[in-house]
C-alpha cells in the first residue's frame, strides 16, 4: 500500500509539501521510511547493530530528508521534540 501524507509526517513531523509528494513518489514503503529516518537521524550507527548497509530505495530516501546544506528539509528536533536531548 502506498504511503499517505499522513504517513510521512508521523516518520519526518512537518515537512514541505514537495518534500511529501517526492516521498510518496518514490514508491518506498512506510517500514523503508522509518529505516531511512534511522539511518539519517539514529543516535547511533546502524552498522554497530549489526544492520546492513541501505538498501537504494532507502538510501535514496535518506537523500530526500537528510537537511542540505541550508537546513531546510528535515530537521530531527522539530520532527521529534525531545529525542536525543
Amino acid at each position: 500500500m502506498p504511503m499517505t501524507r499522513q504517513d510521512v509526517v508521523s516518520v519526518l513531523g512537518p515537512v514541505d509539501n514537495a518534500t511529501i509528494a517526492e516521498i510518496i513518489a518514490s514508491g518506498a514503503s512506510l517500514e523503508e521510511l522509518r529505516e531511512a529516518w534511522a539511518w539519517a537521524f539514529g543516535d547511533e550507527a546502524l552498522m554497530s547493530q549489526g544492520r546492513p548497509l541501505p538498501g537504494t530505495r532507502v538510501a535514496a530516501l535518506i537523500d530526500l530528508i537528510e537537511p542540505d546544506d541550508e537546513g531546510d528539509v528535515a530537521d530531527p528536533a522539530r520532527a521529534h521534540p525531545g529525542v536525543g536531548s
